[in-house]
């Protein structure tokens, strides 16, 4: 056997299946033949944990397969398989039993613990990265928030799952490219840069990102209360039938909230309020302008041009600062305005009108895409039930001007040429968006190469009782998150060490904090809302980033202690239950690995990580490390200290967190 190897369990594993596979074809040769395809009839040896390990380290239910077409009992099938198995030349299976037809493998203890933490010592760093062996050219894009306002909550949730899938995709060996999508092109964008140009196009008071949003919110919210105005008084001057006082009604608590809603941007930035109000009382036809804007940039002229790639420059200037905070970084920022420049938007449009799917209505081009999928046949290829009508899409307007879906669909086309596989984390709102756009690839490519393109979905982060909107200019910052968090992470860590000098406690809190923050929005499953509370986030007792960051300083206290002295351990010595748990989590953390990076399942490292430092912890306050005797004993569990160590750190890594040698 070798001595180290990058995936101990699965080593296991794959001596387990050699030995099952070996027994059944001598115990069942013909249930064990080939079929007129050339497979092996029974070619799926599926072993998991056993719910007990009582019951051994991997459980085969495969008798209970083979026992309905030969109608015998499992138990008896169980039995007669295991009598056939040799392990005379094992060497980390020890036996072999059988229980209610399962049949359970049991590891050597001694052999699978000196194979695992001779493994992490060895790889360090790289313990448990196992590398495809057929990389594939991979574009993530995410976060690709509006440059209108700062980043919030919410949207930090993409981020940081962008982030993780990232890492977990490179660290498995694919070329992996990191995208934020400028969406620099649309109303939200006019808007902004109809009202930074009202003020005469200042430099920013404060962080960019988070004045710009004030100017947005406020812009919205005079247009939005003019709108409402004049909407009312032609209510109230037309006002016949009961349907029109309760649109009356309606519209007058729309307004009353709108001015909340400026009384309140007023409240933030006086002095920045009453300028742009001011000039906006000058302004006779806004929405003529914001128009013009919108057409004026797709045109490139010069102007408009140059209006708004300086205001969304700052933004995004913004963005960095505080995704450099948070060590979330890009590989390419693509602006969506250059796809239409270069003529990228408009050859998608063309070809899509000459496609049979196409038709337009009073000037507005629309693509037909449910008659295209069932025309292509797509509804079983994207898993859409074939009695769900999808919706058709608008392509442009009827000015002329393109909507964000045909410019979606141009930057999909652009991906793919660039990738085996895009991965866009948006949304689960933008679901059916994401599918309209994979049936437009399937006309202009093929639905091999839009399948290609996969929607990473996941749903909201929420706060209790507030309710967010960038155009009123109401939401929670992640800069306000990242700060609230460092700020409580800093008085857990006065109080644990307040002999600290003060710099080294500050960038603990902010190491802290920030780990906190990321953890809590990767553990949750995707598909569940992240419900945002402090109790939760900065719990040091309990499942959360501090929780594991602390197991990791505690064993490295425990190795700094022992004045890094050579080992020599012997693992026969490590019976106790505790130690033969951790070894054979510090073993599975290779597959679980796999498995979380093919599978696109960052939060099962969360939950790994969770257990992991959880039974360190029981681990360390039961065991004597440093004091055991003999002094194999005390090598061994430094080892194993030390296999811990490695193994929390690489997970933390693939999490985005960064790790404290104190805490």
């Amino acid at each position: 056997m070798n001595s180290v190897s990058r995936n101990p369990f699965g080593n296991f594993r794959g001596e387990c299946e050699s030995y099952l596979r070996t027994a059944l074809k001598n115990t069942l040769p013909d249930t064990m033949s080939l079929d007129h395809t050339g497979k092996e009839r029974i070619n799926s040896f599926l072993l998991e944990a056993p719910p007990s390990p009582n019951y051994g380290d991997l459980a085969s239910s495969i008798c209970f397969e083979i026992a309905r077409e030969l109608k015998v009992a499992p138990q008896i099938l169980a039995s007669n398989i295991v009598d056939k198995i040799d392990l005379s030349r094992a060497t980390l299976v020890r036996n072999v039993t059988t229980a209610a037809g399962y049949i359970n493998f049991h590891a050597n203890k001694a052999q699978l613990a000196s194979l695992t933490l001779e493994s992490a010592r060895s790889f360090a760093e790289s313990y448990g990265y196992v590398t495809v062996n057929s990389p594939l050219k991979i574009i993530i894009e995410h976060t690709s928030v509006n440059p209108v306002g700062p980043v919030h909550v919410g949207t930090a949730r993409n981020s940081v799952i962008g982030d993780a899938l990232a890492r977990l995709l490179k660290t498995r060996g694919h070329e992996v490219s990191t995208h934020f999508y400028v969406d620099d092109v649309g109303r939200q964008i006019a808007v902004l840069a109809y009202g930074y140009d009202l003020l005469h196009r200042p430099q920013p008071k404060g962080k960019a990102d988070h004045w710009i949003g004030l100017v947005y919110a406020m812009t919205s919210c005079f247009i939005e209360i003019e709108r409402l105005k004049k909407k009312l008084k032609e209510l109230e001057n037309n006002q016949v039938d009961e349907m029109k006082y309760d649109q009356v009604n309606q519209t007058r608590l729309d307004l009353d909230s709108w001015v909340l809603a400026a009384e309140d941007l007023r409240s933030r930035d006086e002095a920045l309020f009453d300028a742009l109000l001011n000039s906006m009382k000058l302004e006779t036809a806004p929405e003529e302008k914001i128009a013009t804007i919108i057409q004026s940039y797709e045109k490139k002229d010069v102007v408009v041009k140059r209006l708004i790639k300086d205001v969304v420059t700052l933004c995004l200037d913004g963005f960095k600062e505080t995704y450099n905070k948070a060590n979330i970084f890009w590989d390419s920022w693509d602006w969506e305005s250059d796809l239409i420049w270069r003529g990228e938007v408009s050859n998608a449009l063309n070809r899509l009108v000459e496609s049979p799917f196409c038709t337009i209505k009073d000037g507005a081009l629309t693509l037909d895409t449910n008659t295209a999928a069932e025309t292509l046949q797509l509804k079983k290829r994207f898993k859409i039930p074939d009695e769900h009508e999808i919706p058709p899409l608008v392509l442009s307007r009827s000015d002329g001007t393109t909507l964000y879906s045909i410019r979606d669909i141009a930057y999909s086309l652009w991906k793919l040429q660039r990738a085996d596989r895009v991965v866009n984390v948006i949304g689960v709102e933008q679901s059916l968006a994401q599918l309209q756009i994979r049936v437009a690839l399937s006309i202009l490519t093929s639905i091999e190469k839009a399948s290609n393109l996969s929607h990473y979905a996941y749903e909201l982060v929420k706060l209790p009782d507030y309710k967010m909107s960038k155009r009123r200019g109401k939401y929670i910052t992640f800069d306000e998150i990242l700060d609230e968090a460092t700020k409580r992470a800093m008085k857990e860590v006065d109080t644990r060490s307040p002999t600290l000098l003060y710099e080294d406690r500050k960038r603990i809190a902010e190491t802290v904090g920030i780990g906190a923050v990321k953890y809590v929005l990767i553990d949750v499953s995707p598909s569940k809302q992240v419900v945002f509370t402090w109790d939760k986030v900065l719990n040091f007792e309990t499942n959360s980033g501090p929780f594991i960051q602390y197991a990791y300083a505690r064993a490295c206290n425990i190795l700094e202690k022992a004045k890094q002295e050579p080992l020599d351990p012997d693992y026969a010595l490590l019976q106790e239950p505790i130690e033969q748990d951790l070894i054979k989590k510090i073993a599975i953390f290779p597959e679980t690995f796999i498995t979380a990076a093919d599978s696109l399942v960052p939060n099962i490292l969360t939950e790994f990580s969770y257990n992991l430092a959880a039974s360190f912890n029981s681990f360390y306050a039961s065991h004597p490390v440093l004091k055991a005797e003999p002094r194999k004993l005390r090598d061994s569990r430094l080892a194993l200290v030390e296999g811990v160590r490695i193994t929390l750190k690489n997970t933390l890594y693939l999490l985005g967190i960064e790790t404290l040698e104190r805490m």
